[in-house]
């Protein structure tokens, strides 16, 4: 639900806009609603007050998504207030990869891949802070509450606090790359949800994936990487951000009721440790 400053909002920039679809997921508190007018469609996204998503979004448009806007592989930022939590968008057509034919097919991941990789080429830094601030994320969701065994979250526990924290290169990340937030139109695709862009380690964006596609078939890592054309999994780096990714899978949807998400993380758990011991 959006509030009374941000329906204001909307009412000032689009003068009597037609609701077409509410496109929220009602996991997390951030509408995204389909608008129309005066023939044109919009999104907009509303933030409630524990949001976060909106200012990361915010600034992935203002700072990174011109390699993908030029080319119209990502909406456009038409208006924003950060502080009512709101943007605006230009309304982008095509077809959602995840659960349709496309998504197995190679060539929606070999532009995947060219997409990211022009992404994560414009911009890198040196930073000394990353790992330790993970580190201390992960030992914190061990904290919270979730069905992690108690066992298995003292091996966790002690896994994570082994791990070093060196100095790494930072890119400009998407931070949920994986066909739900691909869209194909006219075997085009594009990218759309900014809400957990920021810096991090380019191998970050190869988590999703990882678990889920390159699992059922092969061929769509290979296209991937061979859009990418390279493949930044440092194995000592990989592990950690797998372990990482796993933990917070599985505590984040145990908080938010994700059943099926949660299974996931228990199942990228389990994974990564049978690797470690491997």
């Amino acid at each position: 639900m959006i509030d009374e400053r941000q329906r204001l909002l909307l009412q000032d920039w689009l003068p009597g806009a037609e609701v077409v679809k509410d496109h929220s997921w009602g996991l997390v508190g951030t509408t995204v609603l389909e608008l129309r007018h005066d023939g044109t469609q919009y999104v907009a996204k509303a933030g409630d007050p524990d949001d976060h998503h909106i200012a990361r979004e915010l600034r992935a448009h203002r700072e990174w998504l011109e390699p993908w806007t030029s080319r119209g592989r990502a909406p456009q930022l038409v208006q924003a207030d950060a502080e009512a939590k709101l943007l605006l968008t230009r309304y982008l057509p095509g077809e959602l990869v995840e659960g349709s034919e496309y998504e197995q097919l190679p060539d929606v991941y070999l532009q995947a891949g060219e997409l990211l990789a022009q992404f994560h080429q414009q911009l890198a830094v040196e930073d000394f802070e990353f790992e330790a601030n993970e580190k201390k994320k992960s030992l914190a969701a061990l904290g919270k509450p979730h069905r992690i065994a108690p066992e298995l979250t003292d091996r966790l526990r002690a896994e994570v606090e082994s791990w070093p924290t060196p100095g790494t290169t930072l890119v400009p990340t998407h931070g949920d790359w994986q066909p739900r937030n691909w869209l194909v139109h006219s075997g085009v695709v594009s990218v759309i949800d900014f809400g957990r862009a920021g810096l991090r380690p380019a191998l970050t964006d190869f988590a999703r994936l990882a678990v889920q596609q390159f699992q059922t078939d092969p061929a769509l890592e290979s296209a991937f990487l061979h859009g990418y054309g390279s493949d930044p999994r440092d194995p000592e780096a990989w592990r950690p951000n797998r372990l990482r990714e796993a933990i917070g899978t599985a505590v984040w949807a145990y908080q938010v009721n994700d059943t099926g998400f949660e299974e996931q993380g228990h199942r990228m758990i389990a994974e990564a440790l049978a690797d470690s011991v491997d």
